[in-house]
């Protein structure tokens, strides 16, 4: 019998369709037909140094898009204020912050030390577990991954895959200077940790500033072994490094 390659998924034919339809840079493009033709779909963000470019793009579709903030209980407390007046500023009327199981915490992270031992782990705890119940109800999200933060995402596409659901990763090909230009452009409020050298945004131990010259990520995990923290899947997996 000739060989049969098996049929593709809903997610999988979407992601395909949105490959081959949207040009690289046509952020607003992708996220306007996301929201309108592909069920519920939520932005997933982390309030961090470049994410009001992506939420910008996102209320000028739909200012009641579900967006996912994740408060993992140990960010600096400039992102969770940046959050409400990025909020306010873009009139966002759906932000959803998701938060750990304070059981889970309890019984897993009594001392909130688990990331000195277990970094994986706390992202885990603190991070990858709440998505997941916060994605539950949606057929899609969007990301705000991008090809210059290095590591896995050097091959990002505008759509892929996470496992049933579509995922989309409408700055995938954006540089660093049309990111920064957008932001001007549109006057958007900058996080006030970027003055202080950090260009990306995470959890407060786990989190130092960027050096000149340095990948923008740099400052997340220094020194271990890791560059992601397990929210983000490669052929439905979860990625460590």
């Amino acid at each position: 019998m000739p060989f049969e390659a098996p049929a593709r998924s809903a997610a999988e034919t979407a992601a395909v369709e949105i490959n081959a339809r949207f040009a690289p840079k046509d952020a607003c493009g992708v996220i306007a037909h996301a929201l309108t033709h592909h069920g519920k779909v939520a932005l997933v963000s982390s309030f961090g140094a470049e994410s009001v470019v992506l939420l910008h793009m996102a209320a000028s579709v739909d200012r009641a898009v579900p967006v996912l903030f994740i408060n993992t209980g140990m960010l600096m407390p400039e992102t969770p204020a940046y959050q409400a007046r990025v909020a306010e500023h873009l009139r966002l009327s759906n932000v959803q912050v998701v938060k750990p199981d304070p059981v889970a915490l309890l019984t897993r992270d009594t001392d909130a030390l688990l990331h000195l031992a277990d970094t994986d782990g706390c992202c885990a705890l603190r991070k990858a577990e709440p998505l997941a119940r916060a994605l539950a109800p949606y057929d899609g999200w969007i990301s705000g991954r991008k090809r210059i933060h290095g590591g896995l995402r050097v091959a990002l596409d505008l759509a892929e895959t996470d496992g049933a659901r579509l995922k989309l990763n409408p700055l995938a090909h954006w540089s660093a200077r049309e990111i920064a230009g957008y932001i001007e452009a549109h006057d958007l409020p900058r996080h006030p940790l970027e003055a202080k050298g950090f260009s990306s945004i995470g959890c407060a131990p786990c989190t130092s500033p960027s050096q000149p010259g340095e990948n923008p990520r740099a400052g997340r995990w220094r020194g271990a072994d890791k560059t992601e923290c397990g929210i983000h899947f490669i052929n439905g997996k979860a990625v460590r490094t």
